[in-house]
């Protein structure tokens, strides 16, 4: 069922209601599709549609509920998206992490996050520096070192799915840290570290690398349907490609993955993520054979990259 809340959400210079599924996201895109309203105005669990269209949804079978109705359907129906999954609630609890690693400097922390929150981005977002924290933290024996988790901050600080955003994200370290005072050697560990997350190949000496890398590579090995999201999402940070481009490349790059051995560089990401990773990977590159030309879990050679 389709269930749409009062036009009562400001933005814009209008009003907003919020079109919501309690059985399917499938269910959700064909209504919106067929109702005329671009994927764009889709957020994670729900399409935001100005309140001109609202009688005109009504109409077209969506059920009329008040705004506290329809989130309980919406979490009662489990296709809520937690806070943590939005990349716009997460900049105070980002920003307190940033001013505990690098006191007095809250204007560069708030420069970062607002890179992170990029519009155009929909994985390589706040989520993601969040994830790649926590990871970082979770695989460290121990406090992490400043330059590792600064290299965690910068590492798709400038993110535009080019070959040297990696290089740009380092260039941007060196700039913006050395304005910060922040010794010449750590800047020098935080660029070397933001490069070795272009190929993911750290050293096997390079303790801090790995941590780094696995961290990045961490979502490789969520939910089923998290992942599923997760390769939603970078599909949409490359609607410029089409289908059939996205998808040859996202081959190349989950083959490449599974080419690995292993994926992850540290004991601790093994044990946890290993498995699940191919597992995942393995399901994707299955669906993509059965859809060679639209799976939307596919990604290019420039589209993806890396993960």
């Amino acid at each position: 069922m389709i269930y749409i809340d009062p036009p009562r959400w400001p933005a814009h210079n209008t009003v907003f209601s919020h079109l919501v599924s309690d059985t399917s996201l499938d269910e959700l895109h064909s209504f919106a599709a067929d109702a005329g309203i671009a994927f764009r105005a889709f957020d994670l669990d729900h399409y935001d549609v100005p309140a001109r269209r609202y009688r005109d949804l009504v109409a077209r079978g969506a059920v009329e509920v008040d705004g506290g109705t329809l989130v309980r359907l919406l979490i009662r129906s489990g296709l809520r998206i937690k806070a943590r999954e939005r990349s716009a609630s997460l900049v105070h609890p980002l920003l307190t992490r940033w001013e505990a690693l690098l006191p007095g400097n809250r204007e560069l922390g708030a420069e970062l996050l607002n890179r992170w929150g990029e519009p155009d981005r929909r994985y390589h977002d706040r989520r993601h520096l969040l994830a790649v924290l926590e990871a970082v933290e979770l695989l460290w024996d121990g406090p992490p070192p400043r330059p590792l988790l600064l290299a965690a901050w910068f590492h798709d600080a400038v993110y535009r799915g080019a070959p040297d955003d990696e290089g740009q994200s380092a260039r941007l370290a060196a700039a913006l840290l050395a304005e910060a005072g922040v010794p010449v050697p750590e800047i020098r560990d935080v660029q070397r570290l933001v490069l070795v997350t272009a190929g993911h190949d750290p050293a096997a000496g390079d303790p801090a690398g790995q941590v780094l890398c696995d961290a990045d590579l961490a979502v490789l090995a969520r939910e089923p349907a998290a992942y599923a999201r997760y390769v939603s999402d970078v599909r949409r940070e490359y609607r410029h490609l089409d289908d059939a481009e996205f998808a040859s490349g996202r081959r190349r790059v989950v083959r490449g993955l599974l080419a690995l051995e292993p994926i992850f560089s540290t004991a601790a990401a093994r044990e946890r993520w290993e498995e699940p990773a191919r597992r995942n990977l393995e399901s994707e590159l299955a669906a993509a054979a059965g859809n060679p030309a639209g799976n939307p879990g596919a990604d290019s050679g420039k589209a993806g990259r890396k993960p």
